[in-house]
C-alpha cells in the first residue's frame, strides 16, 4: 500500500521562479439602506393600522392591491428605457391611446374584446417603433421625442374620440382583469406581479438584460465592447410602447368606459415609483421588485391619510414629494456608490502592486 504525502507549500526558490501573486480580495459591501424603504413601509403600515380600525380590512387591502395595477404596469413598461438611460414620456398617451382603441372597436364598430384588444397592443408596439426609429436614426433626445409624440398622441385621443367618454366595453375584459378574483384580490394584481417577475427574471439573470443595464450605464463603453447600442435603445422603446398598451387594455376593463382625459394622470406617478424603487433593493439601478415596493409604500401612505380624513389631493402631494426625493436620493446614493467603486479601484490597484514587489526576485544571478 503507497502512501502519498501532501507536499507543504514552500517560498518560491531561484529555481522555482516568482511565486504567483494572491488574488486581491475586497471587502463586500452590505449596503443595509438598500432596505430602508421596506422598514418605512413596515412602520407606516403599522401606524395606520394602529389609527384607523378600517386600515387592515380585507376589503382596503383588496383595494389597495387592485386598484394600482394599471399603474404597476405602465411603470414596469417605463422602467425597460430607464434602464438604457432614456425617458419615455409618452407612455401615458399610449395607455389612453390603447384604452380607447378598445372602446371604440368594441363599442362604436362591434368588434370582439379579444382582436380589439390585440390591435390596441399593436398600436402600442407602432408607437414606441416610431419613437424609436426617430431616437436612434435622427440621434435625437428620447426626451424630446417622446414629449412631443405625447402631445400628439394626446390630441389624436381627443379627436377620434370627440372629447367625449365611450362606455359599455364587453363585460369579458372587466371580467377578466377585475371581477375575478385571487386570495379575494383582483386577478390584475396578479397578473401585474407575473410581469414583475418576468423582467425581473429578464434584468438579471438573460445576456438581453445585462446589456440594457451595460448601455444604460455607458453608452460609449457598450458600443466599444460591441454592444448594439441603437438596438436595445430601439427595442427598449418599443417594449415601453407595448406595456404602456397592456396598461390601457387593463384600464379599458377595470373602468368599462375610456376617458380621453384620464391618461395623463398616470405619468408622474409612474416616474415617481421608477425613481423611488431604484433606492430600494438594488441601489442606483431601476428595478421591477424596488418599483413593487415605491408604488405601494405611496399607496399605503395616501390610503392611510385618506382613511384619517384627508382630501383626495394628498395623493398628488405625495406623487410629487415622492419623486423629487427619489430623484435626489438617486442622484445621492449613485455618487456614493461611484465612489466606493473608485475606492476599490484604488485599493486592488496598490494590493496588485504590494503583490507584485513581493514576488519579485530581488537579484539575479
Amino acid at each position: 500500500m503507497t502512501s502519498t504525502k501532501t507536499r507543504p507549500v514552500t517560498a518560491a526558490g531561484p529555481s522555482d521562479g516568482p511565486a504567483a501573486p494572491e488574488p486581491v480580495k475586497l471587502k463586500s459591501r452590505k449596503e443595509p439602506e438598500r432596505f430602508a424603504l421596506l422598514g418605512v413601509w413596515a412602520i407606516v403600515i403599522v401606524v395606520f393600522s394602529l389609527t384607523t380600525d378600517r386600515f387592515l380590512t380585507e376589503g382596503n387591502i383588496s383595494s389597495m392591491l387592485g386598484s394600482q395595477t394599471v399603474l404597476l404596469i405602465l411603470a414596469l413598461g417605463l422602467l425597460i428605457p430607464l434602464r438604457v438611460g432614456d425617458y419615455d414620456l409618452s407612455v401615458a398617451a399610449t395607455l389612453g391611446i390603447s384604452a380607447m382603441i378598445v372602446a371604440l372597436l368594441n363599442v362604436n364598430h362591434g368588434w370582439g374584446i379579444v382582436p380589439a384588444c390585440l390591435v390596441a397592443i399593436l398600436a402600442g408596439s407602432l408607437i414606441g417603433a416610431i419613437n424609436g426609429t426617430i431616437v436612434v436614426r435622427f440621434d435625437i433626445d428620447p426626451f424630446i421625442v417622446t414629449l412631443g409624440m405625447s402631445t400628439l398622441l394626446q390630441g389624436v385621443l381627443f379627436w377620434i374620440s370627440d372629447s367625449a367618454t365611450i362606455s359599455g366595453i364587453d363585460i369579458g375584459l372587466t371580467d377578466a382583469v377585475l371581477t375575478n378574483t385571487v386570495l379575494s384580490i383582483p386577478v390584475n394584481f396578479w397578473y401585474a406581479v407575473i410581469l414583475c417577475g418576468i423582467l425581473w427574471y429578464v434584468f438579471d439573470f438573460t445576456p438581453a438584460g445585462q446589456r440594457l443595464l451595460f448601455v444604460g450605464q455607458s453608452k460609449d463603453m457598450a458600443r466599444l465592447n460591441g454592444i448594439a447600442v441603437g438596438r436595445a435603445r430601439f427595442l427598449a422603446l418599443v417594449a415601453s410602447g407595448t406595456i404602456a398598451a397592456l396598461a390601457g387594455v387593463v384600464l379599458a376593463g377595470t373602468t368599462g368606459s375610456a376617458d380621453p382625459n384620464s391618461s395623463a394622470s398616470f405619468l408622474l406617478p409612474a416616474f415617481a415609483a421608477c425613481f423611488l424603487g431604484s433606492t430600494t433593493l438594488k441601489i442606483g439601478r431601476f428595478n421591477p421588485w424596488g418599483t413593487f415596493i415605491a408604488l405601494y409604500f405611496i399607496v399605503t401612505g395616501t390610503t392611510g391619510l385618506q382613511l384619517l380624513g384627508a382630501q383626495n389631493y394628498v395623493q398628488q402631494l405625495f406623487y410629487g414629494a415622492a419623486l423629487i426625493i427619489a430623484v435626489v436620493l438617486s442622484k445621492i446614493l449613485r455618487q456614493r456608490n461611484d465612489r466606493r467603486l473608485q475606492n476599490d479601484a484604488r485599493e486592488a490597484a496598490r494590493a496588485a502592486t504590494a503583490a507584485d514587489a513581493t514576488s519579485t526576485p530581488k537579484g539575479t544571478a
